[in-house]
């Protein structure tokens, strides 16, 4: 190149002709700076320039994003009397449209005296490229009307804009009208447009009415049927792929093991990784992505941590897949890890790779590493878009610094659905049930709409609070909006109601489901059993049984905790004995531990100590101190001494077994086991926490502790309380004082 741009500026007899050869064969190898710096050299030999010369500049301004260099060719296009060839202004457009100056090419358009097609297929492809299709098929149609007939380029630019079937089927026509239906490029064109549209029945008419096929034709219809995910498709083309002497390239497994993702079959990807292996494609970066995403979908993540590692060059894509498939499958501390990898290997994360790594650090509530890449953020200088911002809010609110969550999102520029979704979510998260609503109102105050993300959101949050007026208003939301019937918000209404005490509202709300899924099941049977409501609890279960859904673990852990509640042993018993019997569903811990609480309750102390040891192969000991508060209840001191020495031995430091050991004793006058307990906890340096208890005033949660006085309105409590005693002191006085009165007068009557 140096070679050529020497001979260039040093021979005199060098002319227009040859500069523009030199300029046209160093576009052609992508050597841009050396078409500029030809130019100039070019210019430096009093060499014209002439229509011809420009439009590889234009090209090489736009490829090296030189936008101000574009304009000083233009100036010199202008200054040389080439504003009015059609060729060169053509090329002016698309320098144009390219740098999203779509209103400078318009007016160099219509500067234009003598348009011909390569004029009007341009500027059509600007209107393309910045989105505005009206405006480019009004252009495509002024066209026509000024008699210009369209190039197979035309429909080229029209269909890369075309998001609608019935845009597409009208160029389709016109191309037929215009004898390009010949056309291979064109061809697959429409058919990769046929496939984006979804439209997957006329990508398979045109495919098979086509005369010449090549391989983008296969791999564009295949990609159509991966989207839609039908794998039988993709190899019945792939089985005539080859008997028309056309083998599969990378893009043709990509698309394969991406369907075959999308059916959970992973007997069937092994088999396509097979297939890759043998067909020497597996080096390939996207296909090695591909295979990578395929395991992590389906939770293999050691398969796909091995296709990772045996990558040699990882680009920032395969980082950023391996990243968000690790949190995805809850592997949080391995996302950070590779995350940290990426770092030290020098590839800078795209929006996305922080994306990942900020959601890895709220599936930990790790505020600190979260902090940190808050901080490398904004060191490097990174432009945040919405989506890692969104992360950023919902990272700082898991962690529980709502502060900072509420800090980052007034700051956002733009926020969406999911801006405020994140937000509400948080404050909800944090027991901020006010704030939530705070964040509500103004959501709807900006326009935007919530979703039935937002209403779950806050209905769980009046669940967990206990705060019935606000699930009640936000119920009221709810119908107004139009936002049901839909599961989730039904399920959720039903969940809030039975949390805030009002049984009768749930199951309204349950009975006017159009549908129900084993979530809303599982609610409302556990709130028949958490309101006393055992025997209908069991009733609504077999209800399910008889609607022909199979329960799962978390019906099960419903029903049992209401047959648990409500005294209902042995009806209990039987539907976990039932459990791996009838449907295969292999008890967990929480199931096993229902049923010792089952067991527990009804005073049947001693079996419920042989179920512990003949089911749970680990100690467990929530499960054993179950049993010592039942040993208190019944009085069954031999195995609350058995007990207490292995709920200590097990949790030696913790202060709460100390307390319920010093009560087991207490409740049986064995005082002596009492001091015991109370200086072993002395010893040690432990305390118990306080009870505390809480009021929902106004949407503002107020948490109270035993013995605290440290309440900035602790005085008014004090004396509201007191008040109140002295009232109720004087309420009951006058009452005895009544009943005697009356006693009194009863008694002169009988004796008179």
């Amino acid at each position: 190149m140096n070679k050529i741009r020497f001979t260039a500026s040093s021979s005199s007899t060098t002319t227009t002709k040859s500069f523009n050869s030199i300029i046209n064969r160093l576009s052609s190898h992508g050597s841009y700076h050396g078409v500029l710096l030809t130019y100039i050299s070019m210019l430096n030999s009093n060499t014209p320039p002439d229509s011809y010369t420009f439009p590889s500049l234009l090209k090489a301004c736009t490829s090296l994003n030189l936008f101000s260099v574009g304009l000083c060719i233009h100036q010199h296009i202008i200054l040389h009397g080439f504003s009015s060839d059609s060729y060169t202004a053509s090329s002016l457009i698309n320098f144009y449209a390219k740098f999203g100056h779509t209103r400078n090419a318009c007016k160099v358009f219509d500067k234009t005296p003598n348009r011909d097609v390569v004029a009007w297929t341009a500027i059509i492809g600007c209107y393309c490229r910045g989105g505005d299709v009206d405006n480019a098929f009004s252009m495509y149609n002024e066209m026509r009307w000024n008699g210009v007939e369209p190039s197979p380029v035309t429909f080229l630019s029209l269909l890369s804009g075309a998001l609608e079937v019935v845009q597409v089927q009208a160029l389709h026509g016109s191309a037929v009208l215009y004898g390009f239906v010949s056309d291979v490029a064109l061809g697959n064109s429409l058919l990769n447009a046929y496939t984006k549209c979804g439209s997957i029945v006329d990508a398979r008419d045109l495919f098979e009415l086509m005369d010449q096929r090549d391989q983008i034709s296969w791999n564009s219809l295949i990609s159509g049927y991966a989207q839609l995910g039908n794998v039988e498709e993709i190899l019945e083309l792939l089985y005539r792929m080859r008997t028309e002497n056309f083998g599969p390239d990378q893009q043709t497994f990509v698309s394969l093991v991406t369907a075959v993702a999308a059916e959970s079959k992973l007997d069937l990807g092994r088999v396509v990784h097979g297939q890759i292996l043998r067909g020497g494609v597996d080096s390939d970066a996207h296909v090695e992505t591909a295979l990578m995403i395929m395991y992590l979908k389906y939770g293999n993540c050691d398969a796909a941590y091995r296709i990772f590692e045996g990558v040699y060059e990882k680009d920032v894509v395969l980082w950023t897949a391996m990243i968000s498939g690790l949190v995805q499958n809850n592997y949080a501390e391995k996302a950070l890890i590779v995350f940290y990898q990426m770092l030290k290997s020098r590839v800078d994360p795209s929006t996305a790779t922080i994306t990942s790594a900020l959601a890895a650090c709220a599936h930990l509530g790790a505020f600190h590493l979260g902090a940190s890449i808050h901080a490398y953020i904004l060191r490097q200088g990174l432009a945040m878009d919405v989506p890692a911002e969104n992360s950023l809010v919902t990272m700082y609110a898991k962690c529980g610094h709502l502060g900072q969550s509420c800090a980052v999102f007034e700051r956002m520029d733009k926020k969406d659905l999911v801006s405020w979704n994140a937000i509400i979510a948080g404050c909800a998260q944090n027991d901020h049930l006010s704030k939530a609503l705070f964040f509500f109102t103004k959501m709807r105050l900006t326009l935007q709409k919530p979703d039935s993300l937002t209403v779950v959101t806050l209905l769980q949050a009046s669940a967990s609070t206990g705060a019935p007026h606000q699930g009640k208003w936000i119920h009221n939301f709810v119908i107004r909006s139009c936002l049901r019937p839909c599961i989730l918000v039904d399920t959720a209404l039903v969940g809030m109601y039975c949390k805030c005490g009002d049984l009768d509202a749930a199951v309204k709300c349950f009975r006017l489901m159009l549908q129900w899924d084993l979530i809303s099941w599982s609610t409302i049977i556990a709130g028949y059993g958490s309101h006393g409501k055992g025997k209908i609890a069991l009733c609504m279960y077999f209800e399910l049984l008889h609607s022909g859904i199979e329960p799962n673990k978390v019906v099960f852990l419903s029903i049992l905790s209401a047959c648990s509640h409500n005294g209902l042993v042995d009806q209990g018993l039987s539907i976990f004995h039932s459990m791996f019997r009838d449907f295969g569903i292999q008890p967990e811990l929480e199931h096993r531990a229902c049923v010792v609480d089952l067991l527990c309750r009804a005073g049947r102390v001693e079996e419920a100590y042989n179920f512990y040891k003949g089911n749970f192969p680990e100690p467990a000991v929530d499960v054993l101190s179950m049993i010592l508060d039942a040993c208190r209840a019944n009085d069954n001191l031999e195995l609350g001494e058995i007990i207490a020495q292995d709920v200590i031995m097990l949790r030696p430091v913790s202060a709460g077994n100390y307390v319920q050991i010093a009560h087991c004793y207490a409740s049986m006058s064995q005082w002596n086991g009492v001091g015991e307990a109370w200086n072993q906890m002395r010893s040690l340096g432990l305390r118990k926490l306080p009870g505390w208890s809480f009021i929902d005033l106004h949407g503002r949660v107020t948490t109270f502790f035993s013995g605290q006085n440290s309440h900035p309105k602790f005085e008014e409590i004090v004396a509201t309380l007191k008040a109140l005693s002295w009232g109720n002191s004087e309420v009951c006085i006058n009452f005895k004082m009544n009943e005697i009165h009356d006693m009194l007068f009863f008694e002169t009557q009988v004796l008179d």
